[in-house]
């Protein structure tokens, strides 16, 4: 797989990521994480392995297994809230999920 050029913010947003992750890392330990930190860290891998799983299909199978440990890692937290209650699907909006404007969008032009 070969990619093109980033888009306009991506590698500055990737970037900041990473070093948030770095400071993450080198600050906690096993005893210093909160129920509410962990959500955050799991809806944030999350996120971005649905960013990444979008570059193409074989990045999509690679990353397919990663919603269903952070489900897991979720569950081991909290196993008698979720045994407690039912699952139940959140209603849909009816609304299609953004998805960007995709590779080679180059910004709106204004003639001047």
């Amino acid at each position: 797989m070969e990619l093109g050029e980033a888009g306009p913010g991506v590698e500055q947003r990737a970037a900041a990521v990473a070093d948030a992750t770095c400071e993450l890392v080198d600050t906690v330990t096993p005893r210093t994480w909160s129920t509410g930190a962990v959500e955050d860290a799991a809806d944030a891998i999350d996120m971005l392995a649905e960013a990444l799983a979008a570059i193409d299909p074989e990045a999509a199978r690679a990353l397919a297994a990663v919603p269903a440990a952070t489900a897991a890692l979720r569950r081991r937290l909290a196993p008698a809230a979720t045994q407690d209650v039912p699952e139940v699907p959140a209603p849909g909006s009816g609304r299609v999920r953004r998805r960007g404007l995709g590779p080679g969008w180059k910004g709106v032009r204004t003639t001047g």
